[in-house]
């Protein structure tokens, strides 16, 4: 059941003795509506989720435990308040600036962002949700299905270039480690430069190149971006790091295509998800058709059989 905003303030215990409260929408989000909320000279934002958002693969207890631990280590904003079992969630309003994508490319972001993974990947708890991407994707794709989405003509050829890049990955199994996994440039904050994380919705218990990839690809970085940012990252590079994450570029984008081809079949906001979607079909294509590609399933499973 949803709440209405008056409803949702008046869950939160810090907000019932201020009766005048007056919200203010925050623009820029397409899943959900976000209002900052002023108390006692105190600034907060009360997240109001998105309709359906849990076919997205959203799990509401499992996005404030992650962004719980994010806050203790120091790069998110501190969780106020939970609202139970609609999944509302408060935090501390965060006083910063975005960083352009070109600024992120820089080697001190870099190092920044590489570090902050690195501690939420090893250092924050179990989560309770798990995120396979390609159990994501397939279950995207059904989701889509079952709501009569329209695919690309290229789908079956896309799918089953994702399918020979499970099998490769597949020679190396991987721990799953607590990720965030939905690293768009719009969920960074430059405070006082100092790196915040925003957005931890889709946070679960994944591969941490997949979460190295998506920042990766959504900040365009070059060859030699890459490997400082995997250097940051694991102390040294090899060129398995950089082939893993290669791989797991074109996956981060049929992810990102399949979530706007399912909320052009769900969403009740006015917003051009097909566009959106075909955007990443392309670029997802694009990255599949890398000349290097083959080489990089040979060095990622040891074998030419691909």
């Amino acid at each position: 059941m949803s709440l209405t905003l008056e409803q949702a303030l008046a869950r939160v215990p810090l907000f019932q003795s201020n009766p005048n409260l007056q919200p203010q929408p925050i623009t820029g989000g397409i899943t959900n509506r976000n209002y900052r909320v002023e108390v006692n000279g105190e600034s907060f934002v009360l997240r109001l989720s998105g309709k359906n958002t849990e076919l997205l693969g959203i799990h509401r207890p499992t996005e404030r435990e992650a962004n719980s631990a994010a806050a203790a280590l120091g790069f998110a904003p501190e969780v106020i308040y939970f609202i139970e079992p609609e999944g509302y969630l408060v935090t501390r309003f965060v006083e910063g600036e975005p960083i352009a994508v070109e600024t992120m490319q820089m080697e001190d972001w870099l190092a920044q962002v590489a570090g902050a993974l690195q501690q939420f990947h090893t250092r924050a708890p179990v989560l309770e949700t798990s995120f396979d991407i390609f159990e994501v994707i397939a279950a995207l794709t059904q989701v889509a299905r079952e709501n009569h989405c329209v695919f690309p003509p290229n789908f079956a050829e896309l799918m089953g270039k994702a399918d020979v890049v499970r099998r490769a990955l597949a020679y190396e199994l991987y721990t799953p480690r607590p990720c965030h996994n939905d690293l768009l440039n719009a969920n960074f904050l430059n405070v006082n430069g100092k790196l915040i994380i925003l957005d931890w919705e889709y946070a679960g218990m994944g591969d941490v190149y997949f979460d190295l990839a998506n920042f990766s690809h959504h900040h365009a970085l070059a060859d030699t971006q890459i490997r400082f940012f995997l250097a940051a990252y694991f102390g040294a590079t090899t060129e398995k790091h950089f082939a893993r994450l290669k791989l797991m570029e074109p996956l981060s984008d049929l992810r990102e295509a399949l979530w706007g081809t399912v909320q052009s079949g769900i969403s009740t906001l006015d917003e051009d998800f097909a566009g959106y979607a075909h955007q990443w079909y392309t670029r997802a294509a694009e990255a599949f058709q890398d000349e290097r590609f083959d080489g990089w399933l040979s060095t990622v499973s040891g074998s030419d059989g691909f």
